[in-house]
């Protein structure tokens, strides 16, 4: 993936996620589509009848990464607690796709806000910039559900996109998930510990 095409965040993307925001207004559908959690879309039939015309429609899913990635996503937005349900989804589709929220992102807000322990955020972002796509996505079900519960948006559309290259990219997004986690977790200004320099190593 090169810079060129992840500048801009591709208008499908933000349509499914609307187009599942919708779906899961309904109490059955968004049950059934809870029930893919962390799942590979093998095991997803209940999930097939909701996502397969949406994407035969709008997107190539040939890429098995691509299909996994709106599976996941579709049943992480589904699993929501009750107060994330509530809460209208913010609109940051008109931004630069660098100048929206990846996960980094939230887990450094979520650390600044003490949702999270910077310890646990570190080490959930460390662990997944060593794993498959398939163990990101057993992985992410109890994450977002923490970062939702503590009251933190995630971008779904960029959450998307990035699970979609996670094979084929996944040093480059977790650089830029590690990038933004240290922007937003570490307080402003860094401490001067200059004092506390040995002597020799002051001359």
């Amino acid at each position: 993936m090169t810079d060129s095409t992840a500048a801009a965040a591709p208008p499908k993307h933000d349509k499914f996620i609307s187009y599942v925001h919708t779906l899961c207004q309904d109490n059955r559908t968004r049950a059934e589509l809870r029930r893919g959690l962390g799942l590979p879309v093998e095991r997803c039939n209940y999930m097939h009848r909701y996502l397969v015309p949406w994407l035969h429609q709008h997107d190539d899913v040939s890429y098995p990464d691509t299909r996994r990635a709106y599976y996941g996503v579709a049943s992480l937005i589904a699993a929501r607690p009750r107060a994330a349900r509530q809460t209208e989804p913010t609109d940051t589709s008109a931004a630069s796709w660098y100048l929206r929220p990846n996960l980094g992102s939230v887990l450094g807000e979520a650390v600044k806000k003490d949702v999270m322990k910077a310890g646990t955020a570190e080490s959930a972002l460390h662990l997944m910039s060593r794993q498959s796509s398939d163990a990101v996505h057993r992985t992410l079900p109890s994450l977002t559900r923490q970062l939702l519960s503590g009251g933190m948006a995630v971008d779904w559309s960029v959450l998307l996109k990035d699970l979609s290259w996670w094979t084929q990219d996944r040093d480059a997004i977790t650089t830029r998930w590690l990038d933004q986690y240290f922007r937003r977790s570490t307080p402003t200004g860094v401490p001067d510990n200059t004092t506390d320099l040995p002597e020799e190593n002051e001359r």
